[in-house]
């Protein structure tokens, strides 16, 4: 039976890896339709432009619920609907300010920002020595005593010779999430952490962070210092270690507030019950109006679904985008509709995520069984024409993870990364940092695999 299991999976993977004249063509029309009559850019620029930054439980996040709605009950889907979901809601303030004093009434100022969940400083700010480590175990080497009263310079870079810029930043993000947690355990009155960024610039970048189990009278300010600044700031400790660091923010964590994951559907024409999914998630940081992260995969997203009905395909399977809630500082929105999922017995075939920004598509990581892997890869033909080359085994998004089963097909949407991270949580993450034609081929390349599994079947 073994033996017989093979053949059938290796003659399915040969059929699979056939010319198909009719797979061509609809391909082709979903590339045309994007490049030549695409909505996603118009639908960004409104976004951006009009919304702005959509820190979860702001305005501007409910203003963008309204208009994700109103947008996909546009495109005459079978169905749109609103699932609330209760988010958290820290607001930053007034915008925060810091400086080096090298000496009494001798300041430099410095481009800093704190991080999502951060509590604010005295009214007063924070004036103290600055300790500069590069990781935990540097920090955690020295004696309290050393530590108490100071403040905590994490300065560790991301890895410039790692070509994944996603494997780079996750060998660094540890020191934003975690650092203000370690750092107050060592008696440290606040915590800096060197923006998680490649390029050197004056932008600080923001994310969330955490305090862990720390009762709130120990929790710490924490902020993020732009790359410049936390070369600047390295430099100038070098040559002063009693230099003192001045630094104020208001930021503030307030009771939770109820949003909505927005969802809207094409049924399935032959199997109604086996679930497609493709989505981004709707809120952003405040610091930019969040083009890149995530307008660009929300857009996408929506538009997969105006391709289809653009092109009149039907699909076999039902075909729901999730515009998701609160990716950025709880997984609110991605638990919640995994939550309700589970509870009506839904089954999610297959599940693809757009979260790592609008540049030029590369292809796809996919996280699924090893026969379902070999079948995807085996359609890498189909996408030569449009220099869609990388099909591999990987993680898929933070919002479809929560769908993972051992049966079904869960897969992100891979861009070239290189810039990306330029961008990521800062004030420069703005609709002028996309490129239409980007964009517009990341959503073609998208719906492009979601026809695939729909039409072969996996």
């Amino acid at each position: 039976m073994k033996k017989i299991s093979i053949f059938l999976l290796l003659f399915c993977g040969v059929l699979n890896a056939q010319p198909n004249a009719e797979v061509d063509k609809q391909l082709k029309s979903i590339y045309s339709a994007a490049l030549l009559e695409g909505q996603s850019y118009s639908w960004l620029d409104h976004l951006s432009n009009q919304i702005g930054g959509r820190l979860s439980g702001s305005l501007n996040a409910e203003r963008a619920v309204e208009w994700g709605k109103e947008e996909l009950e546009t495109l005459g889907l079978d169905r749109v609907w609103l699932q609330p979901v209760m988010v958290p809601k820290w607001i930053r303030g007034t915008f925060e300010y810091a400086h080096i004093e090298t000496s009494p009434g001798n300041t430099v100022n410095m481009p800093i920002c704190a991080l999502g969940g951060s509590v604010a400083t005295p009214l007063t700010g924070i004036r103290a020595e600055v300790i500069e480590v590069i990781d935990f175990e540097e920090l955690q080497s020295l004696n309290k005593s050393d530590v108490s009263g100071k403040i905590v310079f994490f300065n560790r870079p991301m890895q410039a010779d790692l070509i994944n810029t996603f494997e780079s930043y996750s060998g660094c993000v540890d020191q934003r999430y975690s650092g203000a947690e370690v750092a107050a355990n060592m008696g440290a009155i606040a915590v800096i952490v060197r923006s998680v960024n490649l390029r050197l610039d004056d932008y600080p970048h923001t994310g969330s962070m955490s305090y862990g189990k720390l009762p709130l009278r120990k929790r710490i300010p924490a902020a993020a210092i732009s790359t410049n600044g936390a070369e600047l700031l390295s430099s100038m400790i070098s040559l002063n270690p009693k230099l003192r660091f001045y630094l104020k923010q208001n930021c503030k964590n307030l009771p939770d507030v109820q949003s909505y994951n927005v969802i809207g559907e094409i049924t399935g024409s032959e199997k109604p019950d086996e679930i497609m999914v493709v989505g981004g998630h709707l809120d952003s940081w405040d610091l930019g109006d969040g083009a890149h992260d995530d307008g660009a995969g929300v857009v996408q997203s929506m538009e997969v679904l105006r391709l289809f009905k653009k092109i009149n395909y039907q699909p076999k399977r039902t075909l729901r985008v999730v515009l998701f809630m609160n990716e950025e500082n709880g997984m609110r929105g991605a638990t919640k509709y995994a939550s309700v999922s589970r509870s009506k017995k839904e089954n999610h075939v297959f599940a693809l995520e757009s979260d790592a920004g609008g540049f030029s598509p590369r292809g796809f990581s996919i996280d699924t069984t090893p026969k379902k892997l070999a079948a995807i890869q085996s359609w890498g033909s189909y996408f030569e024409p449009y220099l869609i080359h990388m099909f591999v085994k990987g993680g898929s998004g933070a919002d479809v993870g929560h769908l993972k089963t051992d049966a079904n097909i869960l897969a992100g949407l891979r861009p070239d990364s290189q810039r990306y991270f330029d961008y990521h949580h800062a004030e420069s993450d703005t609709f002028e940092a996309i490129n239409k034609r980007e964009l517009e081929l990341g959503a073609a390349t998208m719906a492009s695999l979601v026809y695939l599994v729909d039409y072969f079947g996996l």
